[in-house]
């Protein structure tokens, strides 16, 4: 699959989740004459060696993208790597993976279930990465996962399916600030990942970034139908670093806030 397809394939299914994408990317669409960018995608799987990290990244470094940062995010039992096009036009990959056996027996348990659900044949493909879910849910089973770790329960009901994309604010033409980014989403009656303030990051650390609340959208469980948070928007703004290059990491502190735009609320 071209890399191409693949971004399309993503965003195909991501606005299906959270439509409001779609007309947010509309509505800066209206204020250029040039295409809106893409900076990045984030994606999230389980450390269980069937799908973890370096499963997911398989179909991405076969396209010509090459493995940079590990973070570590202990408080949410997390791993990730950030993945990088050598044609720097392609966007970001960020895939994380939750640690799985962080978790008590019955939960490992649970989370291992899910697994062994997943069909051999497409684990080593690009079509897992939006493949969804290959398991039954139930309301009771999202709301104990949830107890334990809002990103267990999230990947219960969405399993492989893009988290989210991401405006490169520096290719916008009438945006030069991520603060105008804001007003302008809020002025159009979108909400904000307040946690860590609207802004996460600052130019000191080369990076600033900001979050719509993930969309709500009625999902039908076993046991009933229920609204969650499914997927949100990102935008970013990045700076040149100390060697004079425009920065291409992440930054952990920011990302830990950015996990947060799928909680409950």
């Amino acid at each position: 699959m071209h890399i191409e397809n693949l971004f399309s394939t993503l965003w195909s299914q991501y606005i299906k989740l959270a439509p409001q994408a779609f007309d947010i990317k509309e509505l800066f669409s209206q204020t250029q004459t040039r295409p809106i960018m893409n900076d990045h995608i984030a994606l999230r799987t389980l450390s269980c060696k069937k799908c973890n990290i370096d499963v997911l990244a398989k179909s991405f470094i076969d396209l010509g993208y090459e493995k940079k940062d590990y973070y570590d995010f202990k408080n949410k039992k997390l791993n990730a790597h950030h993945f990088i096009h050598k044609n720097l036009k392609y966007p970001k990959v960020f895939i994380s993976e939750l640690k799985v056996e962080k978790f008590d027996k019955e939960i490992q348990d649970l989370l291992n279930s899910l697994v062994e659900q997943i069909p051999d044949d497409i684990v080593n493909t690009s079509s897992i990465l939006s493949s969804s879910r290959h398991w039954d849910i139930s309301y009771t089973v999202y709301k104990k996962l949830y107890e334990k770790s809002e990103y267990a329960a999230w990947f219960y009901v969405f399993g492989y399916c893009a988290n989210h994309f991401t405006i490169n604010i520096n290719e916008l033409e009438n945006f030069e600030t991520l603060e105008s980014v804001n007003t302008f989403l809020k002025n159009n009656g979108y909400k904000l990942n307040t946690t860590g303030g609207e802004i996460k990051g600052n130019k000191e650390v080369f990076l600033e970034q900001s979050s719509t609340l993930a969309q709500v959208i009625p999902i039908k469980f076993s046991d009933g139908t229920y609204s969650i948070p499914s997927c949100f928007y990102e935008f970013a703004k990045r700076y040149v670093n100390k060697d004079n290059n425009l920065y291409q990491g992440f930054v952990m502190n920011s990302a830990d806030k950015i996990f947060e735009s799928t909680n409950l609320r």
